[in-house]
């Protein structure tokens, strides 16, 4: 079907933008096919960290929790009680370490206490609060994390991948 000419100065016509149904925001488009299959490693890697933790944030956030007031829940649970030594294992400054532990104590998910042998130090406690948390979210992983086809070969690749990275050093 043949368009009618254009009127001086009327804009041309227009196909309608292509967009993305999910976002709505305009498509964009891959002349060459690219899907992951083709990515490089370090996209692939970075792209998956990505969606997993937006994932793993909002289950956790509908549980009242966030991912660092978790790891020290965690380690503490694993016996470790040194605001300092958390902070040395998780691998976060002092200062981290400090506000996130304020934040699991205002809630009423740890207590903190000077260490009787040494005042400098203070010790962190679950409490039973925080111990129920903790346990609300034991297997959160199987239902946020999407399912692989190799769940020990990707656990021993990325275990791989983190201890061969250098840990990040303390100022």
């Amino acid at each position: 079907m043949a368009r009618a000419p254009r009127a001086a100065g009327e804009p041309e016509a227009r196909e309608p933008e292509a967009r993305n149904p999910e976002t709505q925001e305009p498509a964009v488009p891959d002349p060459e096919g690219h899907s992951p299959d083709g990515w490089p490693l370090g996209r692939l890697l970075g792209a998956a960290s990505r969606a997993v933790e937006r994932a793993w944030h909002d289950a956790l956030e509908a549980r009242g929790l966030t991912h660092a007031g978790l790891i020290v829940l965690h380690f503490v649970e694993l016996g470790i009680r040194s605001q300092t030594d958390l902070a040395r294992i998780a691998q976060v400054e002092a200062q981290t370490m400090s506000r996130t532990v304020d934040r699991l104590e205002r809630e009423g998910l740890v207590t903190r206490a000077p260490d009787p042998a040494d005042r400098r130090r203070h010790i962190v406690a679950m409490t039973p609060a925080g111990r129920a948390a903790f346990e609300a979210v034991r297997g959160l992983e199987d239902e946020v994390f999407p399912r692989v086809d190799d769940p020990e070969a990707l656990r021993a690749a990325l275990i791989q991948i983190v201890t061969a990275s250098p840990a990040r050093q303390s100022r």
